[in-house]
């Protein structure tokens, strides 16, 4: 289950996914099969190669990219999320959702 976030948060991150851009959209999240985890940062990308790359990048699986048309993403939790978030300066993220 997802919150804390609103309506133009999602849209303004469904429009730069769509676009092929990376895009970062962290909310509160609660899921019984990840005990301890209480946020998500989707990070998503319309370009597959481009998101691909983004894995890469970041020393990540891609093969765990949710590959869910029209909004490809990738799912950031833990450590990896806040060193993540902190590296491409997303701040207020990081603030807001006490990583």
């Amino acid at each position: 289950m997802a919150f804390g976030i609103n309506r133009k948060e999602l849209n303004e991150w469904k429009k730069a996914v769509s676009r092929g851009e990376i895009a970062y959209l962290t909310h509160f999240w609660l899921d019984p099969r990840f005990p301890g985890i209480t946020t998500v940062t989707k990070v998503g990308c319309a370009d597959l190669d481009r998101l691909t790359m983004w894995c890469v990048e970041h020393d990540l699986p891609a093969r765990y990219i949710h590959r869910r048309n029209p909004f490809p993403h990738f799912d950031l939790m833990g450590s990896k999320q806040k060193e993540i978030l902190t590296r491409e300066g997303l701040w207020e993220q990081v603030k807001r959702f006490k990583l």
